[in-house]
């Protein structure tokens, strides 16, 4: 299934917009799994980063009170570490300190993902890009253009964990369990 899905995303002409299409299809049955591992587990073995960027930022996007019309960048990371909730209304029983950490699992996959395709990006492979289109950018060796939205600070990021920190303490009642400080940092 996997490889199917990335075949599906490469041959269209415009990757980008054939991963929305996919995401837009295949969303409502992650939201209808019942099990972490299950979720992870197709989450993990996606072949696609672009298809998996598209997946999670739908899902962080479902679990936002307020959605955000940025594109995707590090600032839309951001600011779902800022703005989202426990994700999936579906969760098995589990306690609450461990749907937040399935959330943070899931940030830190979007900003490696993300982290691939722009990486990609500026190595000339152009996964944004049909395969035609491909050859061609990099017989011209064409620079990528960078968003403004990827050009955050060092305190951006501070002022954010603290901020999803103080949000912890507030929904749980108790200190931040320590496998959420672990999964924070990794992320910082």
């Amino acid at each position: 299934l996997q490889r199917m899905l990335s075949i599906a995303v490469e041959v269209d002409k415009s990757p980008t917009c054939s991963s929305c299409k996919i995401a837009d299809v295949i969303f409502p049955f992650i939201l209808n799994i019942p099990l972490r591992s299950q979720r992870e587990a197709f989450l993990n073995t996606m072949d696609s980063q672009l298809l998996r960027c598209k997946l999670l930022e739908l899902l962080f996007q479902h679990s936002c009170d307020v959605p955000t019309t940025l594109p995707l960048s590090l600032a839309k990371i951001l600011y779902f570490l800022s703005h989202s909730s426990v994700l999936l209304q579906y969760q098995a029983e589990t306690a609450t300190w461990q749907k937040w950490d399935e959330m943070l699992q899931y940030l830190s996959l979007l900003l490696m993902s993300y982290q691939t395709v722009i990486l990609a990006f500026l190595l000339a492979e152009h996964l944004r890009s049909s395969l035609s289109d491909r050859m061609d950018m990099i017989i011209q060796k064409a620079k990528p253009k960078l968003q403004d939205d990827d050009d955050i600070s060092h305190l951006d990021i501070q002022l954010k964990i603290e901020d999803f920190i103080s949000r912890m303490k507030q929904v749980l009642g108790q200190p931040v369990p320590l496998q959420i400080v672990d999964k924070l940092c990794m992320l910082r």
